[in-house]
């Protein structure tokens, strides 16, 4: 277990292993210092080790993050340029 005080953003971090979120002991523990933080109106913040491929998820997300930032754009700019939107130029027609 780790614990990350930031007394200039009034947080707490408290990051924990697979083992340590199944210790029973350890929780009822905890609940002391979160009882104790609340009090100096302090945000807590509980982490836990995960079972996911952790690489996986976080490069899906970002992809995820890329294609919506990209249609914001789109979005933004054809909002700024309504006269651009639904008319593709025209190409000239050439007879043979």
């Amino acid at each position: 277990m780790e614990i990350h005080v930031h007394e200039e953003l009034k947080l707490v971090e408290i990051w924990l292993t697979r083992a340590e979120q199944e210790d029973q002991q350890l929780r009822e523990q905890l609940r002391s210092v979160y009882r104790d933080y609340k009090e100096k109106k302090y945000m807590v913040a509980q982490f836990q080790s995960g079972q996911e491929d952790l690489y996986g998820l976080t490069r899906d997300l970002l992809l995820f993050n890329r294609k919506r930032i990209e249609e914001l754009a789109i979005r933004q700019e054809k909002e700024a340029h309504p006269e651009l939107t639904g008319s593709k130029p025209e190409r000239p027609t050439i007879q043979c």
